[in-house]
């Protein structure tokens, strides 16, 4: 699968590469919530959150679904600023029914790529996100009522957050990477410029490619989707946060956006070849790969997946007993939800191929 992003007649110009402060501090959080998903920063993951103090610890737990799971379009600005304040001070400018709408894509749902209404002014809309912010704690479900029934206070809430965090953690590391990213981003579109797009994308990833007619670039991904970028553009971002994740930002309306890793980690050798073959059986049903690109990215109830997937709650639980006795599945219970969850150490251990796959 893939996603495909249409640039046919898409002038060079319209191809931008850039760093952005507030894409590198939704991907800092990121690693923050997840650091299974980022071995080769987990000292850092490790001696910032023993830093954070207590009150911006659980505020963070609060909004955390804005990147744990699936990183909001909110985060990921398709005309970078040059600080923190200047694309915060664009995030104010967003109407509220947009803003609660992409603030609330909080799974990896097919309806990603469709245009859904905002749960501002949708009741099906307002109770599929309770629901499922319900199963990911108490905390995320005030969040949400919050968000629900006073955008403008919340809004204003979580401005706080980010600048907080600037303050508490990341204007230091935003010193000591966006010298990296801007020549990261300058090296790009270089690239664009003397050799082409094709030259420039394999230089981004290994990950993106252009169509052989040129008139689109394929993200090689596990979720599937399309867009176009003709009229607006496409931006690309580089995070120094971001291995193994390659973030696109393709939701109907707005300006494309991909988020790229500069660095690759190594990672440790894979596991004994009788444990590898025994977990590379559990996932060569196609069904049970796409499950674990969601449990990947945080962890999911039955019926969270049966809806994503659109397969029945039984098909669900048969794949998931599946990858459990593989050993490559956390469950735990909260309230009425069983969550289920990859375990990424074990998923590591099959080696960067199959890791970087299904957290691309």
């Amino acid at each position: 699968m893939a996603n495909v992003i249409d640039i046919a007649g898409l002038p060079p110009e319209r191809i931008v590469f850039s760093p952005s402060p507030l894409a590198e501090l939704g991907a800092a959080l990121h690693v923050l919530s997840e650091p299974g998903h980022h071995p080769g920063l987990h000292g850092w993951a490790t001696a910032t959150a023993s830093a954070l103090k207590p009150d911006l610890a659980d505020r963070l737990c609060e909004a955390d679904f804005l990147w744990r799971t699936a990183r909001s379009d909110l985060l990921l600005p398709a005309a970078p600023g040059a600080t923190l304040a200047e694309e915060l001070d664009a995030l104010d400018r967003i109407d509220d029914e947009t803003f609660v709408a992409a603030a609330f894509e909080i799974a990896c749902s097919p309806s990603y790529t469709r245009h859904t209404p905002s749960p501002l002014v949708d009741a099906d809309e307002r109770a599929r996100v309770r629901e499922m912010a319900a199963a990911r704690g108490p905390r995320q479900a005030d969040f949400t009522d919050r968000m629900l029934e006073d955008p403008d206070g919340l809004r204003v809430w979580l401005r706080r957050l980010l600048e907080d965090c600037d303050q508490a953690f990341f204007a230091d590391t935003w010193r000591r990477t966006r010298i990296q990213l801007a020549a990261d981003a300058r090296h790009k579109a270089e690239l664009l410029r003397h050799k082409g797009l094709a030259e420039a994308l394999a230089s981004t990833s290994a990950a993106l490619s252009l169509s052989e007619d040129g008139h689109s670039i394929v993200v090689d991904k596990l979720a599937g989707g399309r867009t176009t970028a003709v009229g607006d553009g496409i931006t690309f971002i580089p995070t120094a946060f971001g291995w193994p994740h390659l973030v696109v930002l393709h939701a109907p309306g707005w300006r494309p956006v991909i988020q790229y890793p500069v660095a690759t980690p190594e990672l440790p050798p894979p596991a004994a070849l009788e444990l590898v073959q025994r977990r590379l059986e559990a996932l060569a049903h196609p069904m049970r790969m796409r499950l674990c690109r969601t449990l990947a990215r945080g962890p999911h109830t039955t019926g969270e997946l049966s809806e994503s997937y659109g397969i029945t709650p039984p098909e669900v639980s048969r794949h998931i007993a599946v990858l459990k006795k593989a050993g490559l599945l956390t469950t735990r219970r909260r309230g009425r939800y069983v969550l289920h969850q990859l375990d990424l150490p074990s998923v590591a251990r099959l080696g960067s191929d199959f890791l970087e796959s299904v957290l691309r």
